[in-house]
C-alpha cells in the first residue's frame, strides 16, 4: 500500500470518529503532552507556567465544531506523512483551538481581534523535536510555530465540552482571574485531550487563559 493511500485510509478513520463528538484524538493516557509548572491550584482551577513548544498550526472558518474538523484533519494529514520527509509524527494532546488573533509588536498572541468565525487549531509537536528538524509540511495552510514559555489560567472539566459548557467554563475561570487580579493577554483557548469514544464523564477538556506578563 503505498503511503498516500496508507494517510488517506487513516484519515478517512479518524475523520469518521470525528462526527461523534467534537475531541477529536486519542485518549490522554496514550500521549506526550507538554511540560509545565505548576503554580496554583484550587479545584478545578490551575495556573501553570509552560515550557517553550512548537506547534502545527491551521487558521480555518465556519462554526466552531465543523472548524475543529476542518482542522485537525488538515494538520493530521501533516502528522500521518503528508511532509516533505514522508515521515509519520507521533499524536501529542491537548489539541488547541482558539478565534484567530492579530500579532502586535513582537509578542506571538496579544490583542484579540472580533473574529468568532475564524479559529487557529493547533497540535503540539514531540518535544523531541526541534525547527530544524521537524519534517516540513507539504500543505502550506499548515504552519510551524514557536511557542514561547508562557502563563495560563486553566479550568478542568469533564463532559461534551459543547458551545454552551464552554461558555459557562470561560465564565467561572474570567470571574476567579477578576477576582484574583490576573489580566488576560488574549481570547480563550479550548483544550480537547481524549477521543469522541471515550465516555463523557471520562473526557478531559479545558478552557486556558493566557496571562499578561
Amino acid at each position: 500500500m503505498s503511503n498516500a493511500v496508507s494517510r488517506f485510509l487513516t484519515i478517512a478513520i479518524v475523520s469518521g470518529a470525528i462526527a461523534m463528538g467534537p475531541v477529536p484524538i486519542v485518549s490522554a493516557q496514550e500521549t506526550e503532552q507538554p511540560n509545565f509548572s505548576l503554580l496554583i491550584q484550587e479545584g478545578p482551577i490551575e495556573v501553570r507556567k509552560y515550557t517553550p513548544m512548537i506547534v502545527a498550526q491551521v487558521t480555518v472558518s465556519g462554526e466552531r465544531r465543523r472548524a475543529m474538523s476542518g482542522g485537525f484533519r488538515l494538520i493530521a494529514d501533516y502528522i500521518f506523512g503528508n511532509n516533505i520527509s514522508s515521515n509519520k509524527i507521533a499524536m501529542t494532546s491537548p489539541v488547541t483551538q482558539k478565534t484567530s488573533e492579530k500579532i502586535a509588536m513582537t509578542s506571538p498572541v496579544t490583542q484579540q481581534e472580533n473574529a468568532d468565525d475564524i479559529w487557529q487549531v493547533r497540535f503540539i509537536m514531540p518535544s523531541e523535536y526541534s525547527m530544524e528538524t521537524l519534517p516540513r509540511p507539504v500543505n502550506s495552510a499548515v504552519q510551524l510555530l514557536e511557542i514561547p514559555a508562557q502563563s495560563f489560567a486553566v479550568i478542568r472539566f469533564s463532559g461534551t465540552a459543547n458551545n454552551g459548557d464552554l461558555a459557562a467554563q470561560t465564565d467561572v475561570l474570567r470571574r476567579y482571574m477578576a477576582s484574583n487580579g490576573m489580566e488576560a493577554a488574549g481570547a480563550p483557548t479550548y483544550a480537547f485531550y481524549d477521543g469522541p469514544w471515550t465516555r463523557p464523564a471520562n473526557r478531559r477538556n479545558e478552557v486556558m487563559v493566557r496571562l499578561a506578563d
